[in-house]
């Protein structure tokens, strides 16, 4: 059984979960996924100095808004910092799963660099990957996944 079906994510069987489906598109890739915060400054921060992300974009728009994305360092799909719509929250769970190679050694760095993280990795058993859950300067959670 797939992750996703594991995890409740998928209504279909397992046969149909291994079907490839073409469709004709112009959108290529997933590119970038939002996550709201208070402070984009702030969020920099956190991003660049404790996870290690690169700044990819900063750059003022409008009166006085400002588009800010980061990724890990080779990455292709960004995470856009920005701030919330109003009445929309911040400290919500960004459904965002980010990858590493090893999730134990990832747990113990961020944990020494002062993340809030959970307290252990989740180890469930094959087939499912160890993972954690991580939070943000404004308590939006990210979960890190282990991938091979």
């Amino acid at each position: 059984m797939s992750l996703v079906a594991s995890c409740g994510l998928s209504g279909k069987p397992d046969e149909q979960e291994d079907a490839v489906t073409e469709t004709r598109t112009r959108i290529t890739e997933v590119g970038r996924v939002m996550v709201p915060v208070a402070d984009q400054d702030r969020a920099i921060e956190f991003y660049v100095e404790k996870l290690g992300f690169e700044k990819r974009a900063d750059i003022p728009y409008g009166e006085g808004a400002r588009w800010v994305e980061v990724a890990p360092p080779g990455g292709a799909t960004a995470i856009g910092l920005v701030l919330p719509r109003e009445g929309d929250p911040v400290g919500i769970d960004t459904h965002v799963a980010l990858s590493t190679k090893d999730a134990g050694a990832t747990h113990a760095d961020l944990r020494a660099a002062g993340v809030d993280t959970d307290a252990e990795v989740m180890r469930m058993g094959d087939p499912v990957p160890p993972m954690f859950f991580v939070r943000d300067q404004d308590a939006n959670t990210l979960l890190v996944v282990e991938s091979n």
